[in-house]
């Protein structure tokens, strides 16, 4: 579902690009065969190949195309980017000099720099997260974030951020037609996000969440927000690697059976967004990709792991709408739905 999904959004993405009439060209690295065929000639097709080492495979493509102001967009990245917003970064890009343009310079999913031959002077990385931060402080280009909003923030990495999109208009029209073709019940989500406009209701988001999404729920939202935030950068600074990562959640979680847990939830809030993956850590665990995922569908009857299977259980019968997902959910996920609870007030 998450693949599918992503082919949408490359479609969605390389044509409001050429839209926008601001880019020379556009070039796809994919595993795809299929979607290269779908894009037609005006679209430069290049193979991920195997093994696939993103820094290397970005320097071999500036090399052999002779970019000189790149512009990377990662998979399943800014579905919600509008043709204008592609067009006047790439209007800014093409006026600037030794400099970097990123969502996220710590995790960057989408980075624009100048010039291009910049990444020759940096340790090529394996993936693309530290690209903006290496271009940064090894080639000494100037950086530029872009604002934390939903366009800039959201990205698709589980099956929790499909339910989003789903109900999002600021989706493409493949991606549209995709999500509409999946299986998703929305109905959990949809009883969450009512609380947004709600003054009497209260919210529960636990997990890495930024303090501009903090910042962004107290304003666009009418509910209370009792935020737990914990285990911002788990991978980046390796403690879940290391076995450090620790959470509230996870100890109460220790002294209390489940059902009571999302009992105490319910007495916090009416509605809660869970970042699973922080709970998972606090006990060592790094669940499989499919049970991460079947967990975040509501299905725990194909999940292996049992404490996984016993904690999807549990939300899926508290009393309250329990969300769950990794960080995209408390990060650009919450910034989308965010926008969607606006929409729904007027």
């Amino acid at each position: 579902m998450v693949a599918v999904a992503h082919r949408a959004i490359a479609r969605d993405i390389i044509e409001r690009a050429m839209e926008s009439d601001a880019f020379s060209r556009v070039i796809l690295v994919t595993d795809m065969e299929e979607l290269g065929k779908e894009l037609g000639p005006s679209v430069a097709v290049e193979e991920s190949k195997r093994p696939f080492h993103f820094g290397q495979r970005l320097k071999q493509l500036i090399q052999k195309h002779g970019i000189e102001k790149p512009f990377y967009i990662g998979r399943g990245c800014v579905p919600l980017l509008s043709s204008g917003e592609l067009g006047a970064l790439a209007q800014q890009l093409s006026s600037a000099t030794n400099t970097v343009i990123t969502n996220n310079i710590f995790s960057a999913d989408l980075t624009a720099f100048t010039p291009g031959k910049a990444i020759a002077d940096i340790d090529l990385p394996a993936i693309d997260n530290p690209l903006a931060q290496l271009l940064v402080g090894q080639a000494g280009l100037r950086e530029v974030c872009l604002p934390r909003t939903a366009a800039y923030q959201f990205d698709i990495d589980t099956p929790t951020d499909l339910f989003i999109l789903k109900l999002h208009p600021g989706v493409g029209s493949h991606t549209q037609a995709c999500v509409v073709d999946l299986d998703l019940d929305t109905s959990r989500l949809e009883r969450a996000i009512s609380c947004f406009n709600d003054e009497n209701a209260q919210i529960v988001v636990a997990g890495r969440v930024g303090s501009h999404v903090w910042a962004q729920m107290e304003k666009g939202t009418a509910c209370r927000v009792r935020l737990l935030a914990e285990e911002r950068s788990l991978r980046a600074d390796e403690r879940q690697q290391r076995g450090e990562a620790c959470s509230i959640l996870g100890f109460y979680w220790e002294q209390v059976a489940p059902q009571r847990f999302f009992e105490t939830l319910a007495r916090l809030g009416d509605a809660a967004f869970i970042d699973s993956r922080v709970i998972f850590a606090h006990f060592g665990l790094e669940p499989s990709r499919p049970d991460r995922f079947y967990s975040d569908l509501g299905q725990p009857e194909k999940i292996d792991n049992p404490f996984v299977r016993q904690f999807t259980e549990a939300a899926l019968g508290a009393p309250i709408p329990v969300i769950l997902g990794g960080h995209s959910l408390v990060s650009g996920g919450l910034l989308a739905l965010i926008e969607i609870g606006l929409l729904t007030r007027r």
